[in-house]
């Protein structure tokens, strides 16, 4: 288990160390100059030039990947460009938003698809496996931002249950919970169409397996088998969409975001690339991919805890 745990870890590292250059050479390679975005079109050269300085820009591109990476190292993410504000504090603030929004959503989605992948798996091709299967369909098909609108239509303007759309902080949870629960929920049923499917198959597979075939000649039914031998068993891709879903829902609530206008991170890294805030695109990417592999890394733990094989391969 301590070598699968070391291997794991030296493959975050330098997964980490690969995503920085790729992030800082894409970032650096996008057309336009920042300083001239900021003064506009008749900004005189001398002071584009200035501007350059004080921003840091003027230095060679491999200092100034050493000085980013060594900054955000020691938790120092730099200062924006146009809001002239620490970013580590620009991310703090949204990412009271955008963590409890993909916590949320992911929890939901969890809810929805594991009952929903047992019925369908244990029912198989009976009518309610194929209930479940179109409604996944519809899930999977159905634009999360479209479906957003859906509900604010109904939720928010027609039954007034929820806010259309800001956030109004955590200073009373009630409200901001109520604030994140329609964004989550059109977050949430995409991704528990996919879990669902995912789920079901998963549960399929493991049911024509031996040890599932012994399990029952010892005498237990078909659903005591399916729920102590099968789920186990059948959680390891479960684990793996599991994953990368919050990693989507972390860093990809862009659309979600803007239809609710809640101030997250997504937000944010929008409106970075528009404004040209280099600095605020590569620290917030950079920590989104640090949360994707962290989370993938998690997951590999979670492997080895689900199936012990993996400890004994190791």
């Amino acid at each position: 288990m301590l070598a699968y745990l070391l291997r794991r870890l030296i493959a975050l590292v330098l997964s980490l160390a690969v995503a920085s250059v790729v992030i800082f050479l894409v970032v650096e390679v996008a057309p336009g100059d920042p300083a001239s975005y900021m003064l506009g079109i008749n900004a005189q050269p001398d002071t584009v030039a200035a501007l350059r300085s004080e921003l840091g820009l003027d230095v060679p591109k491999v200092q100034r990947y050493l000085t980013w990476v060594g900054g955000m190292l020691s938790g120092d993410f730099g200062t924006s460009y146009t809001y002239r504000t620490p970013i580590s504090e620009m991310i703090a603030d949204r990412l009271w938003i955008s963590l409890p929004l993909a916590l949320l959503a992911l929890l939901l989605s969890t809810l929805i698809a594991f009952p929903a992948g047992l019925i369908a798996a244990a029912r198989r091709g009976q009518g309610s496996d194929v209930g479940v299967m179109a409604a996944t369909q519809l899930g999977v098909a159905i634009p999360n931002f479209w479906f957003a609108m859906l509900l604010v239509a109904l939720f928010a303007i027609k039954l007034r249950w929820f806010p259309s759309g800001g956030f109004p902080g955590w200073d009373d949870p009630l409200k901001a919970l109520k604030a994140l629960t329609l964004p989550a929920i059109a977050l949430a049923l995409p991704q528990a169409a996919i879990l669902t499917r995912v789920m079901r198959s998963s549960l399929i597979d493991i049911m024509g397996e031996d040890f599932m075939r012994t399990a029952r000649a010892k005498g237990l039914s078909r659903r005591q088998a399916l729920w102590h031998h099968g789920v186990r068993n059948a959680l390891i891709p479960v684990l793996t969409i599991i994953g990368l879903q919050f990693s989507f829902l972390l860093a990809g609530a862009i659309i979600i975001e803007q239809v609710f206008f809640l101030p997250g991170l997504g937000r944010l890294v929008f409106q970075s690339i528009t404004q040209r805030d280099l600095i605020v695109v590569e620290s917030v990417v950079m920590l989104l991919v640090f949360a994707v592999i962290t989370v993938n890394f998690a997951v590999d733990m979670a492997y080895a805890i689900a199936d012990p094989r993996l400890r004994r391969r190791a």
